[in-house]
């Protein structure tokens, strides 16, 4: 693996007109003082004429008076919540090579930019990096930044933007443990004072083709250098409130979900079943009885009848609660029909929330058509047996996630996990999740396996206890 100065080595900044041009004409950006992430380089593009951008979902159109447009593509190895950033900055030039208006990209979009005296200067947002004028802008958003800074439920792992979608391949399981790991271990506390100057025409400036072809090494040396550096037992494992924090709360309630947040947990894992009119709810049972004392079967009437004899949560609900409380779902699905998956596969999209469900089961042929009708979602496949092949099972059914049930197969199940078990798996690129488990011992021993999340009715053991 290369070091990270034979890395960056590979970006020789370049020395024609046109760099000398984005080199003269480069902003001064304002950092938080508390900012741990800078700018490592960009790369520009030259416009002197409307033409698409190629590393941005816009147009460049020269505004009246403009000669050329020059595009700063600005690279980050991190951003507060995910491997990679790429933020933009347009500067337009008239005739005589003075800067007379400016953009800057803002969570997707761009706003116009104050010039003064023929330079730019900038703002960034603690953590996230989009731009601003001025401080005023990203106070208003300052209860939103805290929360990615501060909080390690917003960490997403590598994501893959839409312009890189092909190119750089979706990180697996481990790969997406070992970015939460590295990224919860950098969360700050911003303080707000702008004080920490960075001169764009300081980094690596070179042509935007260069940049993109490096930028796929480079989240590959990321990955892999994590890797190498990040020992099993000090990998982040995620607590997952199995059925919510059931061991205080009605299972699979709103009131567990709440609980499971106040305990640490990371995501909840809750049950799927359908209605005879096909609308997702939450219940692991097909009966009423044994949580809400009365009779009837959730797959013999409709959502009408199920609500009139209990209050069973929807999976609509249950995301609404999910978003605002940021807990990711590990969605066990007992049963589904194709109207229903079609539902939550909508309702999911409509949330912006594919990153933080795993659609799982202990049924093969569920998992396969899942994946199969979307190839892009996380996949989990349970089984009961240690006799079970998980990885010719996970492979059969495209899965990302292993999840085996052993709680009961021995006091020390953690201990069937073995070294040849462990490196089987993690060869076959698929993650471990585990069963529910309130015991210490067995706790921690799974945390020394680096598994990647682990299911409780007491989540906070998980948050709390063994290696982290």
């Amino acid at each position: 693996m290369h070091t990270d100065a034979e890395m960056l080595a590979l970006l020789d900044s370049a020395s024609d007109e046109d760099a000398a041009l984005a080199r003269a004409h480069a902003p001064v950006i304002l950092f938080d003082a508390a900012e741990p992430f800078l700018p490592l380089a960009a790369g520009y593009t030259i416009f002197r004429s409307n033409a698409p951008s190629l590393s941005f979902p816009r147009t460049i159109e020269l505004p009246e008076g403009a000669a050329l447009a020059i595009e700063y593509a600005i690279w980050w190895d991190w951003d507060i919540e995910h491997l990679y950033e790429l933020e933009h900055v347009w500067v337009y030039l008239d005739e005589a090579g003075k800067l007379i208006a400016a953009d800057a990209s803002w969570h997707g979009g761009w706003n116009a930019m104050a010039v003064e005296n023929g330079a730019l200067t900038l703002y960034s947002e603690p953590g996230k990096h989009a731009f601003a004028s001025s401080v005023a802008p990203l106070l208003e958003r300052r209860a939103t930044t805290l929360s990615g800074c501060t909080s390690p439920r917003k960490t997403r792992g590598l994501l893959v933007t839409p312009h890189f979608r092909g190119v750089i391949p979706q990180g697996k399981p481990v790969e997406q443990q070992l970015v939460r790991t590295y990224l919860e271990r950098q969360l700050f506390q911003p303080s707000y004072d702008f004080s920490k100057a960075f001169a764009l025409a300081d980094a690596r400036l070179v042509p935007w083709s260069q940049l993109q072809a490096w930028i796929p090494q480079r989240v590959r040396w990321w990955l892999d250098r994590l890797d190498e550096t990040t020992a099993y037992d000090e990998r982040r494992v995620l607590s997952i409130a199995h059925r919510g924090a059931s061991a205080y709360a009605e299972e699979n309630s709103s009131e567990a979900f709440a609980v499971a947040s106040k305990l640490g947990a990371d995501w909840v894992e809750v049950d799927l079943r359908v209605t005879t009119d096909s609308i997702p709810v939450i219940s692991h049972d097909d009966s009423l009885k044994r949580v809400y004392g009365v009779d009837g079967l959730i797959s013999e009437m409709t959502y009408s009848e199920v609500t009139a004899k209990a209050h069973v949560l929807t999976f609509a609900e249950l995301l609404d609660q999910c978003s605002a409380l940021d807990l990711g779902i590990y969605l066990d699905i007992k049963a589904i029909d194709r109207e229903a998956a079609q539902i939550v596969f909508e309702q999911v999209a409509d949330a912006h929330a594919w990153h933080r469900v795993i659609f799982a089961s202990f049924r093969p042929d569920i998992v396969a058509e899942l994946k199969a009708h979307s190839p892009a979602i996380w996949t989990s496949i349970l089984f009961a047996s240690p006799h079970v092949d998980a990885v010719a099972l996970g492979r059969a059914v495209r899965a990302d996630f292993v999840h085996p049930c052993w709680e009961y197969a021995s006091e020390t199940p953690h201990l069937l996990m073995t070294d040849e078990w462990l490196n089987a798996v993690r060869s076959a690129g698929l993650g471990i999740i585990t069963w529910a488990e309130e015991r210490a011992h067995v706790i921690s021993g799974l945390k020394q396996r680096g598994v990647i999340g682990i299911c409780s009715d007491r989540p906070e053991t998980v948050a709390q206890s063994g290696a982290s």
